[in-house]
């Protein structure tokens, strides 16, 4: 394969040459104008089987064909496999995303490969990190064909990808729905696989199909059941236009149009190469998309504790937040606010979620609880934490509500964090298993009073004892953890591979917003934001405790 693939590019190169201009080869030396472009795009053609290979050979030439095998669906990865297995072979059926592999043949006619997992992504396109030394061991079995060459007979469906193979190969892509008073588009991550000009139709159809079942309890969507593309492909034009076509057409008509617009929009816009959507139905052309929220990181500045007094950072300048009275003897740590700051509160002496003093009112107690952990606060105004008991939920002058939270029992409770949309909640939790961070959907009632949390996805599973969680985007969480033994804050997709940022020694709290910031134990409290690939220390600032931006 390396061989056709050098050939390749010296041919492309020769091609490429032979169009310009002749060299001279007498005269003065000059300056050319003469530029050679990107040879890019050349594909990587795998070798089929080859004449004499042992069933290891077939098994391993077959996991690299598969690798390369999405623009023709897999047609020579298909010439390793024999008999019905060639057409019933379902590639796309599930990945197993694999650090390293190896082939053992255990029998002469049975080859198995023992993989590294690193994460699994569904049929569906629902990426699930694996937690840390997974492995998993897949057989193949192989008969010889009439020419008495061998061949794979019995195979699971699905793919098995390196790392690097698979980041070449898929893409993640955000499919849209709405929480249930259609103020904010919620997203959920899928992955699909590359070609770009697939992806349109991918999205579209994981649209259509509707919300995973963890998410469907807590968001509405316009999609009627049984509406279909009509052809069944997303076609984005020369000039960047993704037309969709959706049918049939008296029930696309009989839809909320408007949200039905604004979720395709919404999904499609962020595919490359899409400038617009057109949405149609029977020649009828959908238009005045409704307008609703993204939940991004929320704008504002970064609060956090200083010497007793509750302060925020603008241009590297700390300043008393206003209104905000003394906080002298109330042991608080951990505040948390809404978006509009009119909801404030935090954990006085562990025991008790209190308001903060603002606009000389005094400070009122919510809720108790033993050791409650830190605040979040939901666009409802309810906020949100945990006893021994489980989560909680409190607002000045209603009654706390107990959520329902299955998937907690035998459980503590380390920290909470409702996204942006309120629909769905990340929760961080110690079992005999260790840490775990869960995502699940928000049930409210019909006066947006949390009851439930549905059922939860795992994301992080890599990431070990984890203490801290925050929304650093609407499909992104950030967590204080551990990665090979190294604790550091590390990013977590809800559907995604996590990630390591840079160690930070002694980390204590964690903030985020349009920029992370962390704090660190000690006297001196250094405050410290993410910048570009490293942190760097705000100038002047100590003392510092328990940052947060809304939320």
């Amino acid at each position: 394969m390396i061989r056709r693939l050098r050939l390749a590019t010296l041919l492309a190169l020769v091609a490429v040459l032979a169009a310009c201009t002749a060299l001279p080869t007498s005269g003065p030396v000059v300056e050319s104008d003469v530029t050679v472009g990107d040879v890019g795009g050349i594909d990587q053609l795998p070798e089929g089987p080859q004449p004499g290979a042992s069933p290891t050979d077939i098994v391993e030439s077959f996991l690299v064909a598969g690798s390369f095998g999405f623009q023709g669906n897999f047609v020579t990865a298909r010439e390793f496999l024999a008999g019905d297995a060639r057409q019933t072979w379902k590639p796309l059926d599930g990945v197993v995303v694999a650090g390293q592999y190896t082939l053992t043949a255990t029998s002469k006619t049975q080859v198995a490969v023992d993989v590294s997992v690193l994460g699994r992504v569904d049929g569906d396109g629902r990426y699930t990190e694996a937690p840390p030394d997974s492995r998993e061991s897949v057989s193949y079995d192989l008969i010889r064909n009439d020419a008495g060459e061998w061949r794979i007979s019995g195979l699971p469906d699905g793919l098995i990808l390196t790392q690097n193979s698979f980041s070449s190969q898929f893409r993640s892509t955000t499919v849209y729905f709405a929480s249930t008073d259609q103020k904010f588009l919620v997203p959920e991550t899928r992955w699909f696989p590359i070609p770009v000009t697939q992806l349109p139709t991918h999205v579209m159809k994981a649209l259509l199909a509707g919300p995973s079942p963890w998410l469907r309890d807590a968001v509405t969507t316009a999609v009627p059941d049984g509406v279909t593309l009509n052809p069944e492909a997303v076609v984005v034009d020369d000039s960047g236009v993704a037309r969709v076509d959706l049918a049939p057409t008296q029930t696309v008509l009989a839809a909320n149009g408007g949200l039905l617009v604004a979720q395709i929009e919404a999904s499609l816009l962020t595919l490359p190469g899409v400038g617009s959507v057109q949405v149609r139905s029977g020649g009828v052309i959908l238009d005045s998309p409704d307008t609703l929220e993204h939940g991004n990181a929320p704008s504002g500045t970064v609060e956090f504790l200083q010497a007793d007094r509750l302060v925020s950072l603008t241009a590297n300048t700390v300043t008393p937040v206003s209104g905000v009275g003394s906080l002298d003897g109330l042991g608080l740590r951990w505040p948390a606010r809404d978006e509009s700051g009119s909801v404030r509160v935090g954990i006085s002496h562990g025991s008790s979620l209190v308001t903060l003093p603002v606009d000389g009112k005094a400070s009122t107690t919510v809720l108790e609880g033993k050791d409650l952990v830190a605040p979040s606060v939901d666009r409802f105004g309810w906020a949100w934490t945990a006893t021994s008991g489980g989560l909680v939920a409190g607002r000045a002058g209603a009654e706390p509500v107990k959520i329902v939270a299955p998937f907690l029992d035998g459980r503590t409770v380390r920290a909470v964090r409702v996204a942006r949309d309120g629909t769905r909640i990340a929760v961080v939790s110690e079992g005999q298993d260790g840490s775990t961070v869960m995502v699940g959907a928000v049930v409210r009632d019909a006066k947006g009073a949390p009851q439930q949390i549905g059922d939860v996805i795992q994301a992080g599973a890599a990431v070990t004892d984890v203490t801290t969680v925050v929304w650093s985007d609407e499909s992104t969480l950030a967590v204080i953890g551990r990665r090979s033994g190294t604790e550091a804050v590390q990013t977590v997709p809800v559907s995604g591979p996590s990630a390591a940022l840079p160690a930070v020694t002694d980390l204590a709290g964690l903030a985020g917003g349009p920029t992370l910031y962390v704090t660190t134990t000690g006297t001196t409290g250094v405050l410290q934001r993410y910048a570009g690939f490293a942190w760097t220390s705000v100038p002047g600032v100590t003392e510092a405790l328990d940052p947060s931006y809304p939320g």
